[in-house]
């Protein structure tokens, strides 16, 4: 017998929005719902599972890899699926938002990919999750434009072979979205929708353009998640009518029990792998989260201190770059994320020679490519890459057989001589506000102090001052982390942003929404999973 029809989903508490016909169709919304009744209960269950495992952490605050796939880790026989031509070359990838602007610019950047997002660097207003879905649309059928509104200036597509290869971010396992429901009024997990609008619009689109539907798969923690993400990719292959195989996606390693799971998530996507990839800020998120009872070894020191030359950084990305080549598939290096300042020359000296390094040693280590910003790093990291690759797509043939990496080493956060300091604490309070405040008024990706911050950065800048709290650290300066003290930098800096922006600015603003959540998540003694689950209760669209 063949399986009921999928429930037909409503659009709830959502303003009409331009055009959104055109991504919200029938047929579409059908596949999304076919999408939510076939998967949504197994990621309910391994959602179940995320807190079971970190409860053993908090019981015994180690990791190991794992006893029972230790088999497929043996086994040297496997590889992933060799990379299609439009993904072999990613020596520089840009990220950002798919609003209009940054769609075109993404693409005319002169990098080799594109993380087009709609995770961290996207809030998840209705407007912004379908009208992102309408720009990508747009710029595979050469119909995007846009003219800035303040400066008059235009944007539009340079030649097809100039742009850069799309990969897009769905939202992580975790976040549902609100304003999509079944007929049980249970809404429908965010990864599923913006995957499945995606998927179902383009993947054909693409192909006819000499591309794929590819994907990066964001927050995953285990090989298991990647296992449901396999058979979200075989089924939607199937369904569309499209050969098996065609997706292509790249996992963040982003959380501290993936990094365990590395080998297993590759052969669990082997079909559909293109490669892993090593961010910072969620990476240390989520030894935070993870370790949170772990004691004075886990603590942290300020997040600018924790740079990808500690010992248990160096652990995490020399092994991923060998798991990675081991098994055929990219290593995609971490983010550069200065915004280059038109005003200060010598500023922009600086960070550029730090970019440099940065770049050069990801290059040197073996990395395939890496992240960027904003357009102007772009010629930076491609000169670290092209003077290794040279014209060589990738280094895969690098196998880093050199690399020796234990269990230990990857929680060897104790390794670091740095400490936290009342400067750090300030900082995570300032940066922490002004991200959110951004989030809240719907912005994802936003230049802070000449650096691009996406929620990211918010959640390592909450989770540092939580943990320094509930360690009771004591700052250079004699001062002790409390919560306090957390409240009396808050309200300096709110203060400090009143007289910086003006009253009516102020106003204006979400900022004692922003300054009343950071503190909520900061001080209270139940540590929420994800910031982005309460801020999104007061997001508004």
């Amino acid at each position: 017998m063949s399986a009921p029809a999928p429930s037909p989903l409503a659009i709830v508490d959502a303003e009409p929005l331009p055009r959104q016909e055109e991504v919200l169709t029938d047929a579409a919304l059908a596949f999304v719902a076919e999408l939510h009744r076939r998967f949504t209960p197994r990621r309910d269950e391994l959602l179940a599972r995320r807190a079971e495992r970190r409860a053993e952490i908090a019981r015994t605050s180690t990791l190991d890899f794992l006893p029972e796939t230790a088999a497929i880790r043996a086994d040297d026989s496997w590889k992933v699926a060799p990379a299609p031509a439009a993904l072999n070359d990613r020596r520089v990838e840009i990220t950002g938002p798919t609003d209009r602007k940054m769609t075109i610019n993404a693409l005319n950047s002169g990098a080799r990919v594109w993380l087009a997002d709609f995770e961290d660097a996207s809030a998840p207003t209705w407007e912004n999750v379908v009208h992102g879905q309408l720009n990508l649309i747009a710029a595979y059928t050469r119909t995007i434009d846009f003219t800035d509104p303040g400066s008059g200036k235009s944007y539009a597509l340079r030649p097809a072979e100039e742009l850069a290869t799309v990969v897009m971010r769905p939202r992580g396992w975790h976040l549902d979205e609100r304003h999509l429901v079944d007929a049980d009024g249970r809404a429908v997990p965010g990864a599923l929708v913006d995957f499945g609008l995606y998927f179902f619009h383009n993947a054909q689109r693409l192909l006819d353009l000499g591309k794929g539907p590819y994907f990066y798969l964001p927050k995953t923690e285990s090989h298991l998640e990647a296992r449901l993400w396999n058979d979200v990719f075989v089924f939607a292959q199937e369904y569309v009518g499209i050969p098996q195989g065609t997706v292509r996606a790249t996992v963040l390693i982003e959380t501290i029990t993936a990094a365990y799971e590395m080998e297993e998530i590759l052969y669990e996507l082997r079909d559909h792998a293109a490669g892993l990839n090593a961010g910072r800020w969620d990476y240390l998120f989520s030894i935070v989260k993870n370790f949170r009872d772990g004691g004075a070894r886990f603590v942290l020191p300020d997040r600018n201190a924790v740079t990808m030359t500690a010992p248990f950084m160096r652990a995490y990305t020399e092994l991923l770059v060998r798991t990675c080549h081991k098994r055929g598939a990219h290593a995609i290096g971490g983010m550069a994320a200065f915004i280059p300042s038109r005003r200060d020359a010598e500023v922009n000296k600086v960070a550029f020679e730090k970019v440099r390094a940065d770049k050069d040693r990801e290059a040197n280590d073996g990395f395939d490519g890496s992240w960027v910003a904003h357009p102007d790093l772009v010629p930076i990291a491609l000169e670290s890459f092209d003077r290794v690759l040279g014209d060589k797509p990738n280094q895969k043939d690098r196998l880093r057989e050199d690399v020796h990496v234990e269990a230990a080493d990857l929680i060897a956060v104790d390794s670091l001589e740095a400490k936290p300091t009342y400067a750090g604490l300030v900082n995570a309070v300032q940066v922490g506000i002004r991200y959110i405040e951004a989030w809240l008024r719907g912005l994802g990706a936003v230049a802070i102090f000449n650096l691009m911050e996406d929620a990211a950065t918010a959640e390592i800048s909450r989770s540092q001052i939580w943990q320094w709290i509930n360690a009771g650290v004591e700052f250079e300066n004699g001062d002790r982390a409390t919560p306090e003290l957390a409240r009396k930098v808050a309200a300096e800096e709110l203060d400090a942003i009143r007289k910086e922006i003006g009253e009516e600015a102020f106003a204006a603003g979400h900022w004692q929404e922003a300054h009343d959540l950071l503190l909520r998540v900061s001080l209270d003694e139940d540590y929420a999973d994800f910031l982005t689950l309460p801020a999104y209760e007061q997001l508004r669209g």
